[in-house]
């Protein structure tokens, strides 16, 4: 399962925001998101990892390597 470190959450509406914001991508399913460890995880059936960053870039948070 991909994950992505995602710097500046401080609060549900900011996991909420994330987590729409991944759920958005093509191909993206089951985006979890965890403010306690900053961390995002989710299916995806082909990765574009930029564009996973992109996204939560684009709501004003600072994404991280997406392993």
């Amino acid at each position: 399962m991909p994950s992505v470190e995602v710097k500046g959450m401080s609060c549900n509406h900011c996991v909420m925001s994330v987590k729409k914001a991944l759920s958005g991508l093509p191909g993206v399913t089951d985006v979890d998101v965890s403010l306690e460890k900053g961390l995002a995880t989710f299916e995806a059936a082909a990765l574009d990892a930029e564009a996973v960053r992109q996204a939560i870039a684009k709501i004003g948070f600072e994404p991280g390597v997406v392993k």
